[in-house]
């Protein structure tokens, strides 16, 4: 990448196990790779679709604010679910952390890795002033 990215690792975030950043910040943008549900060390949460959606959004939050954004400055967001039935539940945590107007959105349904059951990636901008 050109000197004009800037590379954004988050405090207490998982370290990328491949040849990917966690998200890039170009102007006034921050673009987020897929995050998995993954605690700091690098271990998986697995199992319940809510907990799952809950610390990767958790996650996600802690990305942006280090991007110099937060879930306040999300666009859009792509949600990849192992089993696209378990969307309703993952709705039921995604509306306690982002509130109308919600950002736009996609869901599809994917075969993740096992065992995650969520993957999610996410554009947003940068906080102003």
């Amino acid at each position: 990448m050109g000197d004009d990215f800037e590379y954004v690792t988050g405090d207490g975030l998982p370290v990328p196990r491949g040849p990917y950043s966690p998200a890039v910040v170009k102007g006034e943008m921050v673009f987020v790779s897929g995050l998995l549900a993954l605690r700091p060390d690098g271990t998986m949460v697995s199992g319940d679709i809510r907990e799952e959606a809950m610390i990767v959004l958790r996650n996600l939050d802690k990305l942006l604010v280090s991007a110099g954004s937060g879930l306040g400055g999300v666009l859009s967001v792509t949600v990849y679910l192992d089993d696209i039935a378990d969307l309703p539940a993952f709705n039921e945590v995604y509306e306690e952390y982002f509130k109308p107007p919600y950002p736009s959105r996609s869901a599809v349904g994917v075969s993740l890795p096992r065992p995650f059951k969520i993957q999610l990636s996410a554009i947003a901008a940068v906080a102003q002033g």
